[in-house]
This record gives structure tokens, C-alpha cells and sequence, in this order.
């Protein structure tokens, strides 16, 4: 099946008042697609990437949301010349570092004016656990590593491309590919124990949500706009639940992705949707604890009494935790197509698309720091180490390490 699933509709559907694809490229209108001007931050925190690198071709021109994964003080991560490398969290050093899938130039995707090679590359990022790396690639290539050496252990393949991270448990590797098949694999081996497959709508916004499990359950939110819980084990529904209603007079219209990241709580789950809504679910039975008119394409930070959350427009949210209720929001970063949150300490940190960091105080939503990475955007949501160091890796592969700021 062929899909279309197209960044530029997300460019659309964000852009107040603009109605062709010419206004986005250099006309009059495209001002008002512009980033929002960053305004001077009085009395600033003390941010200073402690350490950087460069790993190799990011994914620029795939539109995806690679984020490194982290276990103890080791990270991993994979990019688009098809390696896996394990690095220490904190020096940024190398650990080991093992070519997966070979890349060439033996064809082509255009995508928006830019041309890749497609035989080959890691896009799904990689899923850590239970001694195992496990990476997804563009060909739909499941390659699982030893964590402590970078051996390979075992290949599997998906349907299609693997844009997101699988899920390692002890029980399972969950992999879901983007044809909207998802796969059980047996973690000793990669043989294949489960398929799940509810099919994509005919057009979407790029980009899946990565699995997220309690042991029993394993959640994914769907480009329909649901959030489907399957058994762990043999993959057979448990429930789904709508977030938002797929309706409208054109497919565009029509789009309800639920992409980004899903928050799982103790007996809840929280899931966003590109259509501004966001839900709260009982894990236990798939039923609506509350809905707010708020959210977006990415995904959700969860602290202990509040939900933080993005919108399209740019707005960082605050929700009550127990009925969703704003606490306050922050509306300065408009237009700049903020990642998912992450926490770090007493701060939230949201990266944006001009590859700027963004530190905002948890308490009140004011903007208490700034750094920039690089010029290319960050997509992929920043992570915290068990240390509190907080890691950020722009889309042309550019990885940044900040210590947590001080108080």
C-alpha cells in the first residue's frame, strides 16, 4: 500500500491564514509562517552543553523524530548510514560503534527539493533492554545488538520502514512498521509471535509514536486518532479508545494523528492528537477519565500533578493531571514547532525547529533559559540521563549533552 505521509500537510495545517504551497516558500504570506522572534530572557540560566558530536547523516530530509535512547550512563543511537554506536552518557565517547545496514546509492526519494538514497539507513532510532539494541530501518530491517558489545544477535524484517523505536521487554520486542502493522517478536531469537495489523488512512502526518507497555499491555496511538492497547503477549486487542474524531470534507481536514509519544501514569494513560485534543484513558478498561480541547502532533511530558503539552501553534501547556484544567501556558515560542517535552529537574525543555533548546520553568511556564545546538531543527524528543544530563540530537545528526542547570 502506498502512503502518503507528508510533512508538508502539517506545514499547512499549522499555518493560519496561508492556503498554497507558494506561500510557504518565499511569498509575502510565508511572514506569517515565520518562527516567532526569541525575546531576551532576563536573568538567564547558566546552560552550556558539556560535551558534543556529530554522528554521521541524520535524517533531514526523512522528517523524522530520532531521539537517542539511554540505559544506566550509556546512550545509543543510530543514523542514516545504517550504524549503531553505543556511547558514554558522560563524555560522549565512543563504546563501540557496528555498521548494520549497508546504504548506497542504488536509488533515490524526493522529498519537498531534496534527494536520499532509500537502499538501506536506520529511521526508527533505537529501543534498549534486557541486554539488547534494537533498531528499525527504511527497507523494514529489524537488527537487534548485544548492548554491552555491539555483536549482532539476530535479524528480523518488518512490512514496511520503521520510523519509530521498538519496544524491548523481557517478554517481547514490539515493532511497529508504517503501513500500520505491528509485530511481536521473541526477544531470543526475532522470530515473529504476533502481527497486528489496522492500516493507515490515505493521508498523515509523518511520524509514529513509539510503544509503550505496563508489562501486561502495550499501547500505540493511530493515525485514525485511537489509542490501541493489545496483550503483551499475543498481541490480541484489549481496547481502543477515540481521541479524536477523524471528520472533515477532505483528507486533509480528516487528519487526527495521534503521533507523539504517549504518558503512561499509574492506572492511566495520556494520549495527544494532531487534532488539538487530549485525553486521559483508564489502562484498565480503554474508557475516557477526561478530554481537553488541547494538544497537537507531539507528544506528552507527565509529572507527578500536571501534563505537559504542545500545541500547533506553539504553546506550551500545563494541564491539571486529574481533570485536565490549565495551570498556565506559555505562548512566546509560536510558529517553532516544538518537540514533545521533556523534564529535567524543576525545568521542562522543548527543542524547536531553528535547533534552539528552550528551558521552562515547571512551577509557572516562564522561560528561565535558552541554547541553541545547531541551526537544523531538533525533532526527536530531548532525553534525561539517570543523572539528570538531558541529550538533544538534531535532524543532520548533531548530538548535544547539558548538565542539569543550576538552581
Amino acid at each position: 500500500m502506498l502512503r502518503r505521509s507528508l510533512i508538508i500537510a502539517a506545514i499547512l495545517a499549522f499555518a493560519t491564514g496561508c492556503t498554497t504551497i507558494k506561500g510557504i516558500f518565499g511569498d509575502k504570506a510565508s511572514k506569517a509562517l515565520e518562527p516567532a522572534e526569541l525575546v531576551e530572557i532576563e536573568s538567564p540560566l547558566a546552560i552550556k552543553a558539556s560535551w558534543t558530536r556529530k554522528l554521521g547523516d541524520g535524517n533531514a530530509a526523512l522528517g523524522l523524530r530520532q531521539r537517542p535512547a539511554i540505559e544506566g550512563d550509556r546512550l545509543y543511537v543510530s543514523n542514516d548510514e545504517g550504524r549503531v554506536l553505543a556511547l558514554d552518557a558522560n563524555s560522549g565517547d565512543t563504546l563501540w560503534d557496528s555498521e548494520v545496514v549497508k546504504t548506497g546509492k542504488q536509488g533515490s526519494r524526493v522529498f519537498f527539493w531534496r534527494r536520499k538514497a532509500i537502499d538501506g539507513g536506520l529511521t526508527g532510532g533505537p529501543g534498549v533492554g534486557n541486554g539488547l539494541v534494537v533498531a528499525g530501518g527504511r527497507n523494514g530491517e529489524i537488527v537487534a545488538l548485544d548492548a554491552e558489545t555491539g555483536a549482532e544477535r539476530w535479524r528480523a524484517r518488518a512490512t514496511s520502514e520503521v520510523i519509530t523505536a521498538p519496544l524491548v521487554t523481557p517478554d517481547r520486542i514490539v515493532v511497529r512498521s508504517n503501513d500500520g502493522r505491528v509485530f511481536g517478536l521473541d526477544p531470543a531469537d526475532g522470530t515473529r509471535k504476533w502481527v497486528f495489523d489496522r492500516g493507515v488512512p490515505a493521508l498523515s502526518v509523518r511520524g509514529n509514536g513509539a510503544p509503550v507497555s505496563d508489562g501486561q499491555l502495550v499501547y500505540l496511538g493511530y493515525d485514525d486518532g485511537t489509542v490501541v492497547a493489545l496483550r503483551l503477549q499475543d498481541g490480541m486487542v484489549g481496547w481502543t479508545q477515540l481521541v479524536a474524531e477523524s471528520d472533515g470534507r477532505n483528507e486533509l481536514d480528516r487528519m487526527a494523528d495521534v503521533d507523539g509519544e504517549l504518558a503512561l501514569g499509574y492506572q492511566e494513560i495520556y494520549a495527544t492528537s494532531f487534532r488539538s485534543q487530549t485525553m486521559a484513558i483508564s489502562t484498565a478498561n480503554g474508557r475516557p477519565l477526561w478530554n481537553r480541547d488541547v494538544g497537537g502532533y507531539a507528544g506528552l511530558a507527565l509529572m507527578a500533578d500536571r501534563l505537559i503539552v504542545t500545541d500547533p501553534a506553539g504553546t506550551v501547556w500545563a494541564l491539571d493531571r486529574n481533570n485536565g484544567s490549565a495551570l498556565w501556558k506559555q505562548e512566546a515560542l509560536a510558529r517553532r514547532w516544538l518537540t514533545t517535552p521533556a523534564l529535567q529537574g524543576d525545568y521542562i525543555v522543548v527543542g524547536d525547529v531553528e535547533g534552539y533548546l528552550h528551558w521552562i520553568r515547571a512551577s509557572d511556564g516562564v522561560i528561565a533559559g535558552r541554547d541553541r545546538v545547531a541551526k537544523e531543527a531538533i525533532r526527536g524528543t530531548p532525553q534525561v540521563t539517570p543523572t539528570g544530563t538531558l541529550l538533544a540530537l538534531t535532524i543532520d545528526g548533531k548530538l548535544a549533552a547539558y548538565p542539569a542547570p543550576a538552581q
